[in-house]
């Protein structure tokens, strides 16, 4: 069964009565290459369970049973059940979910995967609903070995760069909190059908086994990340200021400069651990009111 053959994949959804429905996204990959590029990526060894996010009609999900234990696969759209039923007939190591991702509650779905052993995540993310999935799976708290998603090329972008970088953005210093993003290769429009308006990337995140900042109040830690960055063009002193009303500009400018940092530098400057550092100072300040 070809099902990276656009002729077949056009067959398929007109014998089940479906079309390719862009409010879920739908555009399904074409190239075999891109394929077992990204089935191979997934894991480091065969003896894992995968869970897949929008399996579409089972072409990457086959390439996934082909090398790994078990595949557990979350697809939104009840009319592509039948189809899977049918591609994925051979294969006896895949459970299909009709669940939406964002509302299944993934630690009992997984419990039996995790006692098992390993598992990882992988995925053709829709455009429009990236960064909630991708911040779902990484705040669960569920101890995947690698996240390997397939997004937007600039969202790739994005997750993939440094402090000081146009790029560098709020998701991109959460994200190095809890693991370690690559960038592996681009796959171009015409990879799909149908074709979507830009390019996609895949992207590889590793997570960490353990933290390597640890901030003394994780929810101020986000609360410092988000500050800095919804007011980006402003100095982070300011951008703090505004984002913590419970602090003057006085109290954030001497948080930002006890790290060493100038008095006008902007947020996107700072990595992941100079956040954790300048997360405690505020901390701080925040504790000293709450005892006053």
């Amino acid at each position: 069964m070809d099902l990276c053959n656009p002729r077949t994949v056009k067959n398929l959804m007109e014998t089940f009565g479906l079309r390719f429905r862009k409010e879920f996204g739908q555009n399904f990959l074409t190239d075999p290459n891109v394929i077992d590029e990204i089935a191979e990526a997934a894991y480091p060894t065969e003896d894992c369970t995968i869970l897949e996010i929008g399996p579409g009609i089972g072409t990457l999900t086959r390439e996934l049973c082909a090398r790994y234990r078990r595949v557990t696969a979350l697809e939104i759209d009840r009319g592509l059940l039948p189809v899977l039923s049918y591609t994925l007939n051979d294969f006896h190591n895949v459970q299909v979910v009709n669940e939406d991702v964002m509302k299944t509650d993934l630690a009992a779905l997984l419990a039996p995967a995790f006692a098992e052993g390993g598992v990882s995540v992988c995925a053709n993310l829709p455009y429009y609903i990236t960064t909630p999935i991708l911040m779902k799976l990484l705040e669960c708290g569920l101890p995947f070995r690698h996240i390997t998603i397939m997004i937007q090329s600039e969202v790739a972008d994005r997750l993939t760069a440094g402090a000081g970088t146009a790029a560098y953005g709020a998701i991109t210093a959460v994200l190095n909190y809890y693991g370690t993003a690559e960038r592996l290769f681009t796959v171009t429009a015409d990879r799909f059908l149908p074709p979507p308006k830009v390019n996609s990337a895949v992207v590889r995140i590793t997570l960490h086994r353990e933290k390597p900042y640890r901030p003394k109040d994780e929810a101020v830690f986000f609360r410092t990340v988000r500050a800095a960055f919804e007011q980006r063009r402003k100095t982070l002193p300011n951008a703090l200021a505004a984002g913590f009303s419970d602090l003057t500009k006085e109290q954030c400018t001497a948080a930002v400069t006890a790290l060493g940092l100038a008095p006008d530098v902007r947020g996107e400057r700072l990595d992941t651990a100079t956040f954790a550092l300048l997360s405690d100072r505020l901390a701080e300040e925040l504790s000293k009111i709450e005892k006053d």
